[in-house]
């Protein structure tokens, strides 16, 4: 075969290559990083934890995969999921917001943008809260600060340590100001969490903006982010053009600002439920009673048992 034939078969066949491949990536078969381009068998992916072998880019992760990455199996209680949101103020604008929820919660199964639960992170209690921005882009409504707040309450009562995977755009502008006053209801919960000496970790994912920046997200005793997550209150652009002044290389990223202080850690999501799990244990204003206790502490018993039993 001449060089000629060999190049022209070539070309006849690349196509059919690239639909096969096409078609492999729309049946779920393989991903493509869309950082690095390199395809990946989607099975091994999600052993890795969406995390780019190649590159280490994280890739989008939905509250559902992030509850299995972080909680023992079978141990997750989910809390509140019957809450749901109205339109108190009959917001309107390419359609109603009433619709707009209505097609959010069918096309991702959730009622809103953030789950709640307890469970056990290597055997430890937690209480979990995950937003998930496929929902209104992770917005902060009035449902998901009175899930966070109720969340937040439950753990101070149970003496559980709260975490709480943010991923947001903010606040929800089609609740106006009932969207607002969730930043400051949570933030009541978690100063009344923390002056019972209860522990509080933030985990920043991208992107964490907005409302969710300018209140729970920033107010924990210590706060984790994952590698180049996106996170900062305004835009951008939006910055530059108020300060009329170019912004440094990286700016609102999470390596950014851990060495500015805002973040306490970058912690990769593989390692992310062994970091927690060792801070958890550090900080537990307790250690997980015997049956046989003197009297001055047999009123911690109660704060360390489980449906399951005695932890």
């Amino acid at each position: 075969m001449s060089l000629f034939d060999w190049f022209a078969n070539r070309q006849k066949s690349e196509p059919n290559i690239q639909q096969q491949q096409e078609r492999e990536i729309s049946d779920g078969l393989w991903t493509k990083c869309e950082a690095c381009g390199v395809l990946a068998y989607t099975k091994d992916l999600k052993t890795n934890q969406l995390v780019c072998s190649e590159c280490d880019h994280h890739m989008f992760v939905d509250s559902e995969e992030r509850i299995r990455q972080l909680i023992d199996p079978k141990t997750w209680k989910p809390l509140d999921e019957s809450l749901s949101p109205t339109d108190p103020l009959q917001f309107r604008d390419r359609k109603s917001y009433g619709d707009r929820i209505k097609d959010m919660q069918e096309k991702t199964g959730l009622s809103d943008a953030v789950q709640t639960g307890t469970g056990l992170i290597d055997g430890l209690p937690i209480a979990l809260g995950v937003m998930d921005f496929r929902f209104m882009g992770g917005s902060m409504g009035s449902v998901v600060g009175e899930k966070l707040t109720r969340l937040i309450e439950h753990a101070t009562q149970e003496r559980f340590p709260v975490v709480i995977i943010c991923a947001s755009g903010g606040a929800r502008m089609q609740e106006g100001m009932l969207s607002l006053m969730q930043m400051a209801k949570i933030s009541g919960a978690l100063h009344r969490h923390q002056q019972e000496k209860l522990l509080y970790i933030p985990v920043l994912t991208h992107p964490t903006t907005g409302g969710v920046t300018a209140s729970f997200a920033m107010l924990g005793d210590l706060i984790l982010a994952e590698p180049k997550a996106t996170i900062g209150f305004a835009g951008k652009r939006v910055i530059e053009q108020t300060l009329r002044e170019k912004l440094p290389e990286g700016f609102q990223t999470s390596e950014y600002l851990l060495g500015r202080g805002f973040v306490d850690a970058i912690v990769p999501r593989t390692q992310l439920k062994r970091t927690l799990a060792q801070l958890i244990s550090l900080h537990q204003p307790f250690f997980p009673v015997l049956p046989r206790l003197s009297s001055e502490h047999q009123h911690h018993n109660e704060f360390v048992k489980l449906d399951s039993g005695q932890i």
